[in-house]
C-alpha cells in the first residue's frame, strides 16, 4: 500500500512538474525533484526513467550529486523569481504580504545564484553512476 501511495504521488507531482515546463510562474524542477523523490520509494523504474529523460534528468541528477544547478537552469528561474517579483509588486494589496513574498523569494534566488555548476556535462548526463572524472573537452575514447 505504501508503495501504490509512493507512486502516486511521485505521478502527480510529476505531472504537475511537466505542466510547469510551459506554464510560468510554476516550477519545474522542485516537482520534478518531488516526483524523483517519491518514484525512488514506490517504482526504481519510474525513478530511472525521470533520471533519464533528455531534458529535466541531467539537472536532477546533477542536484542529486553534487547539489549543483546548471547555468542555463540557475539564469531561468532567477528570470521567473524576478518576474514573479514584479506581478506580487503590482498586483498584492496587503504590504505585509508583499514584503514577505519578496523578502522570501530575494532570499531564494540569491541561495540559486550561488549554487555550483556541476562539474562536467559527462558527469552529469551519465545517470548510470558510470561517470568518468573526464572533463567536456576530451575527445579520446573511452575503452
Amino acid at each position: 500500500m505504501k508503495r501504490i501511495c509512493w507512486l502516486g504521488l511521485a505521478w502527480l507531482f510529476f505531472a504537475i512538474g511537466f505542466a510547469g515546463m510551459f506554464l510560468p510562474l510554476l516550477p519545474t524542477t522542485v516537482f520534478m525533484l518531488l516526483a524523483l523523490a517519491c518514484a525512488s520509494r514506490g517504482s526504481p523504474r519510474f525513478a530511472r526513467y525521470i533520471r533519464e529523460h533528455p531534458q529535466i534528468g541531467p539537472t536532477l541528477v546533477a542536484w542529486e550529486r553534487e547539489r549543483a544547478i546548471p547555468l542555463r537552469a540557475r539564469i531561468m528561474a532567477v528570470s521567473m523569481l524576478a518576474v514573479s517579483m514584479l506581478i506580487i509588486l503590482f498586483t498584492v494589496s496587503v504590504l505585509v504580504v508583499k514584503a514577505s513574498l519578496l523578502v522570501f523569494l530575494t532570499l531564494l534566488a540569491i541561495w540559486l545564484a550561488t549554487r555550483p555548476e556541476p562539474k562536467g556535462e559527462r558527469d552529469v548526463a551519465s545517470v548510470d553512476g558510470s561517470a568518468s572524472e573526464a572533463t567536456a573537452g576530451d575527445t579520446l575514447p573511452r575503452e
